[in-house]
């Protein structure tokens, strides 16, 4: 089966399987590599029906390379806002300044030459290379691992060098002379619809004869990826500092999670500490209990992919932030809450605001 396959035979079967079950997505009916690239960043670590608005949005507001290159980075934040790993972003402006930078603005058409581009790696630049230039060059993403995995029976760690050298050279001894962009979309299409992490369609596969994990019971069990750290916890303190309508918010600009993005003034712990000693750590004489001078809120959990944050917001009116501890306020200013709809802000700090009705 897996000389059959090598010869031409799985490449067929995918594309036939492909022309009639294959999603109306608007970055495959174009060969720009533009929105080739812009569709790829925003769909790395992000569901198609989450992407799609997005990908409309930015094309919408910058139709073309020079456009998005030309945009201040908090625009661009701020229309990222929602998708997280903002460095995709920040990337997105970079990289699209390096392509204005060449003759004719014009995008480099092999993987070799994208992959000198900020934030363009091997499974990007393979993406537009094969799918805007028709270079012959295998897309290896998730879906690819698992269709391949469990097909051939591949057990080589994917989270491993070695093991994700031996998936590319599979996946490029596979591709066909021609359309290789119409094969890259039909496997990771037939991973993404077909072959699925949990509850694949085995019964009714196009290569349920000659599938390896089909035969063995191991759909479960390929490919096999080591488990990811344990993710780190963090607690974040913020204070939320009213001068009549406007908020006191900053500039994120240390190497963390966020870069770019605003939120409130912050104090930060390695554990969880009582309600009673908050006001106290972070410089304040009121007790939480005083008159309303500090409100401090419920806790807000936000996930990200290796952290887990736990946050509090503690209201207060400006006259008692000269209590504050000096470094916790500063390169902090007030926001009008127009200036605060428009700014690029973290979803936990968005759905505080949105909770407690400030904006």
């Amino acid at each position: 089966m897996i000389n059959e396959m090598k010869s031409g035979f799985f490449s067929s079967k995918i594309v036939e399987w492909y022309a009639d079950h294959h999603r109306d997505l608007p970055w495959r009916k174009t060969r720009d590599p533009y929105k080739i690239w812009l569709s790829e960043i925003i769909l790395q670590q992000t569901r198609v029906l989450q992407g799609l608005p997005y990908y409309r949005e930015f094309v919408r507001r910058y139709p073309t390379v020079r456009a998005l290159a030309a945009a201040r980075e908090q625009d661009i934040l701020r229309s990222w806002q929602g998708l997280g790993y903002y460095s995709r972003a920040r990337n997105l402006r970079k990289c699209a300044q390096a392509i204005t930078s060449r003759p004719g603005a014009k995008f480099p058409e092999t993987a070799s030459e994208l992959r000198t581009l900020p934030g363009i790696g091997t499974y990007t630049s393979a993406a537009i290379a094969s799918l805007a230039f028709d270079e012959k060059i295998a897309v290896v993403d998730g879906n690819v691992f698992r269709v391949l995995g469990r097909l051939f029976g591949i057990d080589d760690d994917i989270s491993t060098n070695r093991g994700r050298k031996i998936f590319e050279t599979l996946a490029n001894q596979l591709m066909p002379t021609t359309n290789p962009g119409t094969h890259n979309q039909a496997v990771m299409e037939f991973g993404a619809l077909h072959c699925l992490p949990v509850n694949p369609k085995c019964s009714s596969c196009i290569f349920e004869t000659g599938c390896y994990a089909a035969r063995h019971g191991m759909q479960d069990q390929l490919p096999v990826k080591s488990k990811s750290k344990k993710p780190s916890r963090r607690y974040f303190y913020y204070m939320v500092i009213r001068r009549g309508k406007k908020l006191m918010m900053r500039k994120r600009v240390e190497r963390d999670i966020w870069t770019g993005l605003f939120d409130f003034p912050l104090f930060e712990t390695k554990k969880p500490i009582a309600t009673s000693r908050i006001a106290a750590l972070v410089g304040l004489r009121s007790s939480p209990n005083a008159r309303i001078q500090v409100k401090i809120s419920k806790e807000f959990k936000h996930i990200l992919s290796h952290q887990i944050i736990r946050a509090r917001f503690l209201e207060m009116p400006a006259k008692q932030k000269d209590e504050l501890r000096v470094e916790i306020i500063a390169d902090a200013r007030y926001y009008s809450p127009a200036e605060v709809r428009r700014l690029p802000k973290p979803v936990l700090i968005s759905r505080y605001l949105e909770t407690t009705g400030f904006l």
